[in-house]
Parts: C-alpha cells; structure tokens; sequence
C-alpha cells in the first residue's frame, strides 16, 4: 500500500505537469483556413450569389488579393489616396479609413499596454483594430459582379461625433456607411445603406480579419483565453476552441451577435432586430515568436438583398466589463471567462458583486482580496471548529490506537477492521475533518476562474505584486521551464511554505504507523501545485497564502485555547459507555472485511501448504 500510494502521487504529478504542457496553444501543422478566404472561394463557386458554404477539401491558404478593378459599377472609386478621420468621446477615440469606410484603429482611454524591455517599462493606451493585416470588408453580390468596399475609396462627412463613408457608383449608385459614437460609451452605432441601385442585390457578406494583439504582461496566459464568441438566437453563447485552430461553420444558424475577445479587451458586432444569417468563425493560434496571439476570422451572411436597402448594427469596443457589455447585448457578458456551469453563476452572481460592494469602501483591491478571506473563514468557522474536534478526538486516540496497532501488526486487515471499531465505540467520524473542505472546493474553483477573468485586478498592485490579474515576478530565471515559466511568483512560494508548516503541525498530532510513507506524501502537495500555481494570476496565489495564514492561526488558537483535552476525553469515554447501534451501511461493511480477512487467512493456509 505504502508503495502504491508513492506512485500514485508521483503520477499525480506528471499528470499535471502533462496536463499544463499539452494545453499550452499549438500550432497545427496542416494549418485551418480563417473563415473570410474560405466563403470567398465558396462564393465563386456558387456564381456570386445565395448563401456561401465552406467547401469540403484542401484549399490554399493564400492572401486574399486587393486588386483595383477600375471597371464595373463602382470602377471610378477605386482610385484615390487613403486618409484618415477621427471622432471620440470620453472612453475611447476611433480613427476611420476612407479605404473602405473602416475602422482602422480605437484608442482605448485610461487603459494601458505596459511592455517590459530589460529594466525599462513602456507605457502605451490600450489600441484595437490598428494591425496593418486586418481587414473590414463589405462584400456586395450585384447579378454576378462581386463589389469589395474594401477596394473603395469613400467620401467623409463628419458631423461631432457622426462620421459618413459615401461611395458613388458610375450611375449615381450610393453605398453608405454610417457610425454614430455615443456619449459616455463603447459603443459605435453603424449602419450599412444602398441607394440607386441599378443591379439587384443577390447578398452581402461582412467579412473580417483580426489579428488579436499582446496586450497582457502574461501574454501566455492570455492566449489560452482569447478567441471569438457568438450567440445564436434562442441559444446560449458559444466559442471557438482557446488552445488550437478551429473552424466554427454556422451558416444556417440566426446569430445575435460575435465578439473578437481578448482576456480583457473585445470587439463585438451586435444585431439590432434582424439578425445574421448566419456566420463562419475561424481562430488561427500564432507561434510564440510572432507579435501577434492569433488571427481571428469572422465571415457574417448580412440581410440585405433585393429590395432591402440597409442593416444596422452596434460595434462594442472596449474593455470587458461585466455592466458596459451586459447593457450592450443579453448575455454578452458571458464573454468574461468566468467559468461555466455552477462556477461561473457563482462568480457572476455571488463574487463580483460582493467584491464590488466591498471595493466601493476600499481602494485596495489587494486589501478587499483579505478582508474576503477573512469574512469566509470566519462564516465557514462552525465547520472548521467540527474539523479541529474531530481531530482532537482521534489525537485523543493515538495511544490506544497505537497499542492495538501493535497488537495486531502482521495483520493489516485486522488493524482496519479494530481502528474503525475503536472509532465506532468512542463515536468518532475519522471524515468529518472532510466537510469544510467540500463546501469551499466550489467557491475555490470559482475564484481560480475569477481573478485572472476580471478587468479591475489588471494592473492594479499589492505589496509586490505589480499585476494582481497577471503573476508577482519576484526573480526572472535565465531560462524558461514548459508550463512553469522563466520566473519565480513570490506570492506562490510564501503559499507553499504555508502549506508545508501547516502539514507538519497536523502530522505532529495524527497518527500514521499504517501508512508511514504518507507522512512524506503529504508534503509533495505543496511542491506540485506550486509548479501549477507559479504562472497563475496572483489575486489567487494571495488568498491561497493569506487563507493559509488564517487557516494556520485558526488551528493553533482553536486547539491552543478553545479545546479542553481532559474534558475530550471524558467525552470519549461517555460515549465508549452508551449502547451502540449498528446500521446497515456498517454491519455490511463489517461483514465484507470480516470475509476479506477469511480469504486472506485461506490464501496464507494454502501458500503454508505449498511451501511444506
């Protein structure tokens, strides 16, 4: 058994390590095509009309080319120079390209991008959408003529916060697109118009490329959690895969938005009333060395054909704010990854608002981060003081544990069966130091989710810790370790050293001649999650130490100045004196050791036998 349980705590740990290892992004070899090349391939295939669909086989993953074409119905705009326009508002500043009519950047305000170089900092607002390689592009079907806006030169009209892209066609014809910043918001309001349209409108595609930037000191981290959300309608929200190249086809499906989601930044584009028909979502992971952390692709089938003649949408850009993104759109703000299920109701519900309520007495957010531990320590003490009595009780025990053990020490079977008939007669649980640990297991799990997922740890500092949402870097290693990182977090070794002082101090008063080899198991705990742990934010390497330190001192105090061992004793001896009820559970569980013992006994007869 000692040797079992050895090798099954070492497979533990290279299971964790594999674990962190194998789910770091890769890079696939036979490499996915992004969404807007495919459904442009599709399209000609189809004639330049109906509905795209992805075709089945290999296909090239060449660039989509940006060719003038000076002939056809929008021939004249083709030619021109590109120039740039601006509007702003208090929380961002969205600079236009008259090239297409698109987006080319947004300046976030009072968010920073912090790049280290060596010992020096460079301090830079937050920018979205300003890669050279995105494209925005409106894809028109006129009776067989394919139009990209993306090859259009528009004219500007701006008007405060109100800016137009107005494209003239050989014939009068009118593509327009409009954007309207509002106040106090992160929120552009578009809409796409045709007017004079001498050729019928087959369909129209919004087809876009983003390559999702570095925004993040742990950039490796915020890789595995970037990627591109989508809503169908009647549906929950939905993402392509975190760790690996994906392709998402829903042309079939009623979507009600998709977001381009950094770790704390997005772009989403939001239906108003008529939703898309429809969209190919594709994330391509980047190799470490390359600036960017993936391309992002996002091809949406838009209502406007025959006789429509325009589609609105709003375009969310920003930061991942759990109120802005919840006003913006139902269940937008599920792009927060603050876990699924049970978890994430329980961070979306329970945590942050209690941390917000908190937050808004206190500055500090590393000293809200306390003050939670200290408020569910002391909630959950009741159950903690069952813990500590429970294993009074059995350090209580220990001697005579210790004489029966000894009694019977060739026969490991017979040791079980007395020490659970010893806890029996003096009625101790040997699990009910169990409980408080199950009931803190879901709100731990929870907070695991939500301090690297929430925007108002990001750069905000405690004690040392510069980061609270990225790891506390006491010591830069001169080499990287897969799945631990090129670094020491100071937040997580004071943990483990916490964690082994509290192992030693109960080993001190819980009795392990059975299983001796246990003694030393306990203290690899700490040694594996800290290699887990050492690239994990550091709002949760801090609880995990500070709720150590109070779990420690809780312990002490409790057993110090709160436990009368004497009167423990007569308690167990009360307890030895009354009649015992057997139950069910237990009578079969005694009979089943009982027969093991018997065959046991059997196997040795028989072994004696041979040898003889």
């Amino acid at each position: 058994m000692e040797k079992n349980q050895i090798i099954g705590f070492a497979l533990i740990f290279v299971i964790i390590m594999a674990w962190s290892v194998l789910n770091k992004p890769i890079q696939e070899d036979n490499r996915i095509v992004d969404a807007t090349e495919q459904i442009s391939t599709a399209t000609k295939n189809t004639g330049g009309s109906g509905t795209p669909t992805i075709i089945q086989g290999s296909i090239n993953n060449s660039t989509i080319t940006n060719a003038v074409n000076t002939s056809g119905t929008f021939g004249k705009s083709s030619l021109g120079t590109e120039r740039t326009s601006t509007i702003e508002n208090n929380k961002i500043k969205v600079t236009f390209s008259n090239k297409g009519g698109r987006i080319k950047s947004v300046e976030i305000k009072d968010h920073y991008k912090i790049q280290s170089e060596g010992d020096q900092e460079a301090k830079s607002l937050v920018n979205l959408l300003e890669d050279e390689k995105n494209n925005i592009n409106y894809r028109l079907s006129l009776n067989g003529e394919i139009v990209n806006t993306r090859d259009l030169f528009a004219t500007p009209k701006v008007n405060g916060n109100q800016i137009s892209y107005i494209v003239t066609g050989n014939n009068g014809e009118l593509i327009v697109q409009n954007y309207k910043l509002l106040d106090d918001s992160y929120v552009l309001e578009h809409e796409l118009s045709t007017q004079g349209m001498t050729a019928t409108i087959n369909s129209t595609q919004l087809e876009i490329t983003n390559y999702l930037d570095r925004l993040e000191e742990n950039y490796t981290f915020e890789k595995t959690v970037s990627t591109v959300y989508y809503k169908e309608s009647d549906e929950g929200s939905d993402y392509c895969n975190c760790r690996g190249d994906d392709v998402e086809d829903l042309t079939n499906k009623k979507i009600d938005w998709f977001s381009f989601s950094n770790q704390f930044f997005n772009t989403s584009y939001i239906t108003k009333g008529r939703k898309l028909d429809g969209i190919i979502a594709s994330v391509e992971v980047l190799e470490d060395t390359n600036p960017d952390l993936k391309k992002t692709s996002v091809v949406a089938n838009i209502p406007l054909s025959g006789s429509e003649t325009n589609y609105a949408m709003d375009i969310y850009i920003g930061p991942n704010e759990y109120d802005q993104l919840k006003a913006a759109a139902p269940q937008l703000e599920e792009i927060i990854p603050y876990g699924r299920s049970i978890f994430g109701s329980i961070n979306r519900h329970f945590i942050r608002p209690f941390f917000n309520l908190l937050s808004g007495f206190i500055g500090s957010k590393g000293v809200v981060i306390v003050l939670i531990i200290f408020i569910i320590k002391m909630a959950l003490y009741p159950l903690t003081y069952k813990m500590l009595h429970s294993q009074a009780k059995m350090g209580a025990l220990k001697p005579e544990l210790t004489k029966m053990k000894d009694k019977f020490k060739d026969d490991a079977q017979k040791q079980q069966m007395e020490t659970m008939k010893v806890y029996r007669e003096y009625g101790v649980n040997p699990m009910g130091g169990c409980l408080p640990m199950f009931i803190q297991m879901p709100i731990w799990y929870a907070l695991f989710r939500f301090f690297p997922a929430s925007i108002t740890f990001r750069q905000e500092s405690f004690l040392w810790a510069s980061d609270l949402s990225s790891y506390d870097d006491i010591i830069q290693l001169p080499f990287t370790i897969p799945g631990f990182g090129g670094h020491l977090s100071l937040f997580t070794i004071l943990w483990a050293l916490a964690t082994v002082v509290y192992t030693y101090y109960n080993m001190k008063h819980m009795d392990m001649t059975a299983n001796p080899a246990m003694k030393y198991v306990q203290y690899l705990m700490p040694l594996m999650f800290f290699v887990f742990f050492n690239n994990y934010a550091s709002g949760l390497t801090c609880y995990m130490f500070f709720s150590q330190l109070i779990t420690i001192s809780q312990t002490i105090l409790t057993k110090k100045y709160v436990f009368d061992h004497e009167k423990i004793l007569v308690e167990l001896n009360v307890k030895k004196s009354q009649p015992k009820k057997k139950t069910g559970f237990q009578a079969r569980f005694a009979g089943a050791m009982e027969q093991q013992r018997k065959i046991q006994e059997q196997k040795q007869q028989q072994a004696k036998k041979k040898k003889k």
